[in-house]
């Protein structure tokens, strides 16, 4: 893996771990989730090379209760706010539930 890879995959991580910490306070259980995140590497406005985008792409199942598609996106919402990693860079990250 290189470091550009890494870097996604850390993004993806965190948030996939908040979401499921999220959907557990809100008694949701997931049964699986999957992410497709791509970076985009590319000059930044300083014209240096850089992750200057993220796109999460993740799907969910879940068993019991089913959030609504509101619900759903309050959970990406709040597990985006509280992911550490994504608060800690100045890259773009897009989220667009599958």
């Amino acid at each position: 893996m290189d470091p550009e890879e890494g870097f996604v995959a850390a993004i993806s991580s965190c948030h996939m771990l908040w979401f499921l910490h999220v959907a557990c306070t809100r008694k949701l259980t997931v049964d699986r989730y999957s992410d497709h995140a791509t970076g985009v590497l590319e000059k930044d406005r300083a014209g240096k090379m850089s992750v200057t985008r993220v796109t999460l792409r993740p799907a969910m199942v879940f068993s019991g209760a089913q959030p609504t598609a509101e619900q759903l996106g309050e959970l990406h919402e709040e597990a985006h706010e509280q992911c550490f990693i994504a608060n800690s860079v100045k890259t773009e990250i897009v989220i667009e539930p599958r």
